[in-house]
């Protein structure tokens, strides 16, 4: 259930200036880009890949990581169930006010769990929200490694490691709006290629 607004608290959002307005000055529409998936399965090579060729056409957007967010804003947060899911709620939270400020946010987070994700797009609302899968095996994102986090954890300095200690939920085969791009079939082109067909139509301003 949420939470209901305490009586102190004199929320504004009626007289502040719209998201409309916004959204008409930067000739986009707010939208967020949710990527997930294994360590190493490519999100975040994708989404820096995804920004940079959106900032180049001209869209306005701002990144949000899984890694730089846990050093500032949900450093006080491990991952443990309880602490993954206040991680999803606070980054849809802060997600949604770039939303309504018009902005394309493009967030790259392992969200292994299923409600986790469902959460994220509660808050966001669904049609702001395109959940993207970044597909990889688990040995092919050990054999990529690129944090060292694999190795690692098969030496126990790892603790609660997704896929391995931790459980990862992919998509179940009935959700048909989610965008799955295997990064293991093909060239980092051409996921970055599929990704972008896929936002670009979602953030054009009419």
């Amino acid at each position: 259930m949420a939470a209901s607004t305490p009586e102190n608290l004199h929320p504004i959002f009626d007289r502040v200036l719209g998201r409309a307005e916004k959204e008409a000055k930067l000739r986009q529409r707010g939208r967020v880009i949710w990527l997930y998936g294994l360590s190493g399965s490519g999100k975040s090579t994708l989404a820096i890949a995804l920004e940079r060729r959106l900032h180049a056409e001209g869209v306005t957007t701002h990144l949000l990581d899984g890694d730089n967010v846990r050093t500032g804003l949900n450093r006080d947060l491990g991952f443990t169930d309880a602490d993954r899911a206040e991680n999803i709620r606070r980054i849809a939270e802060v997600a949604k006010l770039f939303v309504q400020a018009g902005v394309v946010v493009i967030a790259a987070f392992i969200t292994p769990q299923r409600a986790n994700r469902q959460l994220a797009r509660s808050i966001i609302g669904a049609g702001d929200f395109l959940e993207v899968y970044v597909a990889a095996s688990f040995d092919t994102c050990a054999s990529r490694d690129p944090k060292g986090l694999y190795a690692k954890a098969r030496a126990g300095g790892v603790q609660q490691f997704t896929g391995r200690d931790s459980s990862f939920e992919p998509p179940a085969a009935e959700d048909n709006d989610v965008l799955v791009i295997d990064t293991e079939a093909g060239p980092a082109d051409a996921s970055l290629a599929q990704l972008h067909a896929a936002v670009v139509p979602r953030i054009h301003f009419q």
